[in-house]
């Protein structure tokens, strides 16, 4: 089994290798009260930002504090090609869902979307409280899957912020259901090595036909995903992990 990941701070100023370290706050709380870890286990420690160190537990203090010896400070360079993945806000906590599968997978950047065919809309207290729940859901996944790079997810964009995402992606995509509109599929599309490649979500009620064509203008793809229509929470998902398995990140 793995070890499991705690995010600290700059690993660049923890004491050298060798030296013990104090883990503490929820981190420390988590290691000690919830995943129980006790002298002898190993840990790993990451900035989730690539850098991470491994380490063994000494002792645990009280509730919150775990005593452990650090490794060699180690760097994770960031994968190639980059995926990010455009998504509509869903209904409901689909919207966590999609960034905790996502995480998960593997994705390098989330991007939340206001489509014109969103349900929900983040305004004001509302959405910032919104995308604080999925930048934390990305930490927690990113810690679960065992990464010590996570997505970052950044702030919510309108369509023509989108527009310029895709126009300097290597590889633009919109995924779409309508035989009408659906071009290629995404499991024969040519990828890049190197670059980014970004791919669009939309929203339940999919993606409109002024959207579809700012996009395009924008040098995007439409492309089909497969035989059967997916939820917009899993969608990303879906389309991820075929990249992955394609590009050979996954090999």
């Amino acid at each position: 089994m793995t070890a499991p990941v705690f995010v600290t701070g700059d690993l660049a100023q923890l004491p050298p290798d060798g030296a013990p370290f104090v883990l503490d706050g929820p981190e420390g709380r988590h290691a000690v009260s919830v995943r129980r870890l006790r002298p002898g286990e190993a840990l790993v420690l990451t900035d989730a930002a690539g850098c991470w160190a491994p380490a063994e537990v000494l002792a645990t203090e009280g509730k919150d504090r775990l005593l452990v010896r650090l490794g060699p400070v180690r760097e994770e360079p960031a994968a190639r090609p980059r995926i990010t993945v455009v998504q509509a806000l869903p209904k409901g906590d689909r919207g966590e869902l999609a960034v905790e599968t996502m995480t998960e997978t593997g994705v390098d950047r989330i991007v939340p979307w206001s489509a014109a065919r969103c349900v929900t809309q983040w305004k004001g207290d509302r959405g910032q409280k919104a995308l604080g729940k999925w930048r934390g859901t990305a930490r927690e996944a990113g810690k679960q899957s065992r990464r010590v790079r996570f997505p970052e997810v950044t702030e919510v964009m309108t369509g023509r912020r989108v527009a310029e995402l895709l126009a300097g992606a290597r590889l633009a995509a919109v995924l779409h259901e309508d035989p009408a509109h659906s071009g290629e599929p995404l499991a024969t599309t040519a990828l890049p090595e190197d670059g980014e490649i970004v791919l669009v979500v939309g929203p339940e009620g999919g993606v409109s036909p002024e959207e579809i064509a700012l996009f395009t203008e924008a040098g995007a793809r439409v492309c089909r995903l497969g035989p059967t229509v997916l939820r917009t929470s899993t969608a990303g998902t879906a389309a991820t992990a075929l990249l992955l398995g394609r590009t050979g990140r996954w090999s």
